[in-house]
């Protein structure tokens, strides 16, 4: 089980809009000198879908080929297509991956038993590890509790990213599901509480930013120093908020442009950040 920061990495890209592979190489030798402890590629923050699958496959091929056993790789590759998350999984496991993230169907709504379906679909056809991934506010759409505590039984269904924001949601979750099914908290602002409740670690945007702070904090409260970790998820609070001032990843991508690692814009149809949000991330990188 992954315990601590995973880093959900931004997707770089050069001055042409390309992918950037020798920047994104860079970026994982940095994370696993930070000693963060997975990174997640082609997940949101990585702006999949703006990615073609030929772009997804290589930025698969340099995570796991830099990455070389030092830090495990965890790649999503959900869709609301079952055969097309299934396909993409394979795939995926075949080059190497360590393990999977799938993202609940979306805009297309199904119910509990297409739900189940579609998750055991995947775990049943592939042996690395798959983890469900909850975002309401992205899919339209929130798996009950129920669901998840079914889910959990699967062999191969190791965990959950839980992003809903809604804290009484996830001790239900909790509450269902057994010890050796790892929650992490999808949303940095309330991890150390979601931690309280039984979360392992956290799929962290801000870990782009400070790696070494996100492990630090996750890792004081596994270790059993909960007030520092409570200290550390308030003294960061208003950082962590700015890097949701706007759609992510477009205020993670500014702030670290600004302080220098070069990861480049985001694909249309993210723009910029507006001049005020510019001007709050560029305070709070000059306080850094």
């Amino acid at each position: 089980m992954i315990r601590g920061s995973i880093a959900a990495l931004v997707t770089p890209f050069d001055e042409e809009g390309k992918v950037d592979h020798k920047r994104l190489r860079e970026l994982i030798d940095w994370h696993i000198e930070q000693k963060t402890d997975a990174v997640l590629v082609l997940g949101t923050t990585g702006e999949t879908p703006a990615l073609t699958d030929e772009e997804q496959e290589e930025i698969v091929k340099t995570a796991v080929d830099e990455s070389a056993g030092r830090i495990p790789v965890i790649v999503s590759s959900g869709s609301n297509n079952t055969e097309e998350s299934l396909a993409k999984s394979m795939i995926y496991q075949e080059l190497g991956a360590d393990a999977l993230l799938v993202i609940t169907p979306y805009y297309n709504k199904p119910n509990r038993s297409g739900m189940m379906e579609h998750f055991c679909t995947i775990a049943d056809n592939v042996d690395i590890p798959v983890y469900i991934y909850n975002v309401p506010a992205r899919t339209g759409i929130c798996i009950d509790p129920e669901t998840v505590e079914a889910l959990s039984k699967h062999r191969n269904i190791a965990g959950m990213k839980e992003a809903s924001g809604d804290m009484s949601y996830f001790a239900k979750i909790s509450a269902l599901t057994g010890d050796d099914f790892a929650l992490y908290s999808g949303n940095d602002d309330i991890t150390v509480a979601l931690m309280s409740m039984g979360a392992v670690g956290v799929v962290s945007v801000w870990a782009n930013l400070m790696p070494d702070k996100v492990r630090e904090m996750t890792h004081a409260f596994l270790d059993g120093d909960t007030e520092k970790a409570r200290k550390m998820q308030l003294r960061y609070l208003n950082l962590i908020n700015a890097l949701f001032c706007e759609t992510n990843p477009v205020p993670i991508k500014t702030i670290m442009n600004m302080k220098g690692m070069d990861v480049g814009s985001c694909r249309l149809p993210l723009g910029p950040v507006s001049s005020a949000s510019r001007r709050v991330l560029r305070r709070l990188a000059d306080e850094m």
